[in-house]
């Protein structure tokens, strides 16, 4: 098995698109190769871009992810796209599928795309996307873009993995800025204003700058607006001019970037840990313990500390 992991692990190193959509598939899965297989991926990880897209859904997300990947594309850069979609509830996979929208680099070897159940994970990303990114990073991508689900104040989980968020706004949706939820103004790299050409759009846009005139500077840097038209490629190379304006900028104001990954893995290991942790406790208990014990809590019979304490001896951890 460690002979095939290695070979798989070769394959995806060379782009082999066929070798990458099943790791992915494996991580999804959470099959026990694939826990292997980014063992062996890990060392060769660390050089890719990974820029983070949300905002509500109907703002135009997929198109401006579309946009900014032909852009890359054009300048030469090897491009991975993770789209994070609800999940059916009757197949339990991604809702939308592999984009439609974005079929058009179906012919381009050097541009891999990918969609992904959230699987009920909150936060807007599915559990396995950060693993599906380190493979896309292995595999060579230069910048690795992903669009979240876009469910408005749940999307954290893209801050601490994203080196740079796109939060995108469009005008025209009810209240405008009151309707920007609290903690969405706090995790936007770089807003983008996308359907530009809305009547609204100006009106939008001087509501947008009075409020980040009292967001506070980060490391030097006070998220900009960049005012897009996705459906007619406008705006995108001003926006991806941001975003590497952005990168120069993290770097020189003190490691962002690199605080930003010490702190993606901090919240990664701790998850890894709860996982674990919980994998090892349940391979301990009884069927129908759990409920017991619950019956014995919600009687008075016994407090929840001690509960748990006594599933930890016996499980051996306590």
């Amino acid at each position: 098995m460690l002979a095939t992991v290695n070979s798989w692990a070769e394959q995806i190193r060379a782009g082999d698109i066929r070798a990458i959509s099943k790791a992915i598939t494996a991580i999804e899965d959470e099959r026990p190769e694939a826990e292997r297989l980014v063992r062996e991926l890990f060392p060769h990880t660390g050089g890719g871009v990974i820029i983070g897209v949300t905002g509500a859904p109907g703002t135009g997300k997929s198109t401006l992810v579309d946009r900014l990947a032909a852009r890359y594309r054009r300048s030469g850069q090897t491009v991975g796209i993770i789209a994070v979609d609800p999940t059916s509830p009757f197949s339990g996979g991604a809702v939308l599928g592999d984009r439609v929208r974005m079929q058009g680099h179906a012919s381009d070897a050097d541009i891999f795309i990918r969609s992904m159940a959230t699987r009920g994970s909150l936060g807007g990303l599915a559990e396995a996307t950060a693993d599906a990114a380190l493979v896309l990073d292995a595999a060579g991508k230069q910048v690795i873009l992903i669009e979240t689900v876009g469910v408005g104040q749940a999307e954290v989980d893209i801050v601490r993995l994203a080196d740079c968020t796109l939060v995108v706004l469009v005008p025209g949706m009810g209240d405008d800025v009151q309707n920007l939820k609290a903690g969405v103004m706090e995790i936007a790299d770089i807003f983008v204003l996308n359907k530009a050409d809305h009547p609204a759009a100006d009106r939008f846009e001087r509501q947008l700058l009075a409020m980040l005139e009292i967001v506070p500077e980060r490391d030097g840097w006070r998220p900009p607006l960049v005012r897009t038209i996705a459906t007619e490629d406008k705006g995108t190379g001003e926006l991806a001019g941001m975003i590497e304006r952005f990168g120069s900028n993290a770097e020189l104001a003190g490691g962002r970037r690199s605080r930003r990954r010490i702190e993606h893995w901090e919240y990664r290991l701790l998850g890894l840990l709860r996982k674990r942790l919980m994998s090892r406790v349940s391979r301990h208990l009884e069927p129908g313990q759990i409920e017991a014990m619950a019956v014995a809590v919600a009687g008075r019979e016994k407090d929840p500390f001690t509960a748990i304490d006594e599933l930890l001896e016996k499980a051996e951890l306590k």
